[in-house]
């Protein structure tokens, strides 16, 4: 009998996470790729007890339960459940890395700890450490301090136990820099290879940084701590939105612990000592883990030039029929076109708005901004088509998680030239992706512009995998103006003819949508329904699928992340299958299709089936209407769901079971998607030699 309708949400997304430790583990994936799997789960750890765990540790600690909005568990109960699998789960990534490490020495590559330096590799780390890393620690002596200070957000300390020759013991701390990167690679004189990390060069050199010590005996362990990432937005009116944020994030690194992490080989008495100063209480999650910590910086592991250890690159293909040479804005005039990055490239959005900062008859340039690259193409183009007199309006998200200092430093960059920035709606965050531009032609005011799933980022477009819609359909941007009124004027709701906006129409008009199908089912015609996104979580529109469900509807979810909806359950949602695909790309496309008795709705979304998209953001979702893109948007779809390489089953019983092969041939749903790319090329190819 099935106790509850819904999966918890940070069980769901812990799953997720394991999923993505599978890869990790998976002995078919090149094993540097395999250590950086292990560093996007220790990185996207990080950002859950930044996020989610501090905010049901904020509920417990108010007294509720939470258990109305927790899907009927308690906040208390959560937080142990939570700690119960995040342990077992970190215990899971050290067998795995060193399983890793012993597969990487019969390559060749060894990581090897202070104590296997060879007299060679000796010279080289001293030179290594008087010259670079030692001018880069902080060190601190901790007895005597009238205050403990302050430890950074996950940051990786060592934490420092000397005895000395009076049996006094002295405790100190040691930061570990993020100005040099966490591997070195030693020179050789044989055909190994030797990555150290400067974890253990620090150790390697306790004796010269504490020689000024009498002490008999020094011991160096790993900790690091998690704070609460929650911002607290200053209410002064006088201060503008970007003083507040920028204060806000300022604030962040005294946020409250939610998570200490510590070598369990550290003696108990360094342990209390350090739970004792930082004041962490049991209440507190408290994870034992391996000799390192920070684990995300294995995502950044060298290659080593050794390709072998890698997955092979394909390289972005071209658009059919869309040259980066020519004018887009001329080719766009005739008709829409698709970027489906990274299989094909980026270069598009950044030429688009290149020309547009070139062109004369380009008047205006209106954008939305999430997250941007460190060195940003796109801010550059928006700067030099201010510099080219066009008016430059930009909804820069001073909110996104993370990314805060960045937007910041961008938002002060582009109003020192001239640029008109927007910070937003008070309560909601603006995660739309899109742009338009008016240009003059025949005295008259045409627009252009794009919507993406994804954000204008030319780095994460790299393994991101987001479509984005080149368009001049005029009343589409005649939409996406109106979203730039609503901005500067937001007590005015808008009627949209095409879009469909959060947080005022986005929930409603999926209902309908979903009724529709229900409607078609109960009259016997063929109802289906196709999402892709990547967090399903909101209890409405589930409750809404499990209808439609019952009435007969097949439904097709490939849901990436946090899936709360429990499919194949006799009686609720016997008609619903869920997947979720984890490879080499990150899969963060929304692709919405509507079966509509076999005339096909499909939609391209900012937005997931998440209660904050829904009803507390800024999002878009736009209908396509060119028949081929249409076609290729069901494609690209239909591929992902033959996937039984790289996909998994979700369900109630959170096991990451492989999906079924039945005898079907291997099909690696990424990789017949790049191939079926390449084929729209070849067709291309053949039909221009006709």
């Amino acid at each position: 009998m099935l106790v509850n309708r819904y999966i918890d949400r940070e069980k769901s997304w812990l799953t997720f996470n394991a999923r993505v430790l599978q890869e990790a583990a998976d002995k078919s994936v090149p094993l540097l790729e395999r250590l950086r799997f292990l560093g996007i789960f220790s990185n996207n750890l990080d950002e859950f007890f930044r996020v989610r765990f501090a905010a049901i540790r904020r509920l417990s600690n108010s007294g509720k339960t939470g258990e109305k909005i927790l899907g009927g568990i308690s906040a208390q109960q959560l937080i142990k459940d939570i700690n119960e699998i995040v342990i077992r789960h970190q215990t899971e990534s050290l067998s795995i890395f060193k399983e890793i490490e012993t597969e990487l020495e019969v390559k060749g590559v060894s990581i090897i700890t202070e104590d296997e330096i060879s007299d060679a590799q000796e010279v080289f780390l001293k030179d290594f450490f008087i010259q670079k890393l030692s001018p880069e620690l902080v060190t601190i002596i901790l007895n005597d301090l009238a205050e403990f200070p302050l430890l950074k957000d996950n940051m990786g300390y060592l934490a420092i136990k000397l005895v000395m020759n009076s049996q006094e013991v002295r405790y100190a701390i040691i930061e570990i820099p993020k100005t040099i990167n966490r591997f070195l690679v030693l020179p050789s004189d044989n055909e190994k290879q030797y990555v150290i990390l400067i974890d253990d060069v620090i150790r390697h050199n306790l004796k010269s940084i504490f020689n000024i010590f009498d002490y008999q005996s020094v011991s160096a362990h790993m900790i690091k701590i998690s704070r609460d990432a929650q911002l607290e937005i200053d209410s002064d009116l006088s201060k503008s939105m970007l003083e507040k944020i920028s204060t806000s994030v300022k604030d962040r690194r005294i946020g409250e612990p939610v998570r200490f992490i510590y070598d369990q080989t550290i003696g108990r008495d360094t342990l209390l000592f350090f739970l004792e100063k930082m004041k962490i209480v049991s209440t507190d999650s408290i994870i034992p883990g391996g000799r390192y910590h920070n684990r995300r910086d294995y995502m950044d592991f060298p290659s080593l030039g050794r390709n072998d250890l890698l997955y092979k690159t394909n390289p972005p293909l071209p658009i059919p029929g869309l040259s980066l040479e020519g004018s887009l804005l001329q080719k766009i005039s005739d008709k829409d076109y698709l970027v489906n990055a990274p299989y094909q490239s980026f270069s598009y959005i950044t030429r688009f708005l290149r020309e547009a900062a070139l062109d004369p008859k380009v008047t205006s340039i209106k954008i939305t901004l999430y997250r941007l690259a460190k060195n940003s193409q796109i801010i550059s183009s928006l700067i030099n088509a201010a510099k080219n007199g066009k008016k430059v309006t930009v909804q820069i998200e001073l909110q996104a998680r993370f990314d805060e200092a960045s937007n910041i430093s961008y938002a002060e960059q582009m109003q020192t030239e001239g640029i008109n920035l927007i910070f937003g709606i008070k309560g909601l965050k603006v995660h739309s992706k899109i742009c338009v531009i008016e240009r003059t032609e025949k005295e008259k005011t045409k627009r252009y512009g794009f919507i993406s799933t994804g954000n204008f980022n030319e780095s994460t477009a790299k393994v991101y995998t987001d479509v984005t819609l080149l368009t001049s359909h005029q009343q589409i941007l005649k939409d996406i103006s109106k979203i730039f009124e609503f901005f500067d004027i937001n007590y005015r709701v808008h009627r949209y003819k095409h879009l469909i906006v959060s947080p005022h129409y986005t929930r409603s008009r999926f209902y309908k949508l979903i009724d529709r199908e229900i409607l078609h089912a109960l009259a016997g015609r063929k109802a289906y329904i196709k999402l892709k996104m990547n967090s399903l979580s909101d209890y409405a529109i589930i409750d809404k699928l499990y209808a439609a469900s019952k009435a007969g509807v097949r439904i097709q979810l490939e849901v990436r992340g946090i899936c709360s909806l429990i499919p194949g359950v006799k009686g609720l949602s016997e008609n619903i299958e869920a997947i979720s695909i984890v490879d080499n790309y990150l899969e963060h496309s929304r692709i919405y299709i509507f079966g509509n008795a076999g005339l096909p709705d499909v939609f391209i979304s900012s937005a997931d089936f998440m209660s904050r998209n829904l009803d507390g953001r800024v999002e878009v979702t736009c209908p396509i209407y060119d028949e081929d893109i249409k076609r290729e948007l069901i494609d690209n779809f239909d591929l992902g769901w033959k996937g039984n390489v790289k996909a998994r089953y979700h369900s109630d019983k959170l096991d990451n079971k492989y999906r079924e092969r039945n005898e079907a041939p291997i099909f690696r749903a990424q990789l017949e998607t790049y191939k079926y790319y390449q084929n729209k090329l070849h067709l291309q190819g053949k039909t221009e030699q006709k």
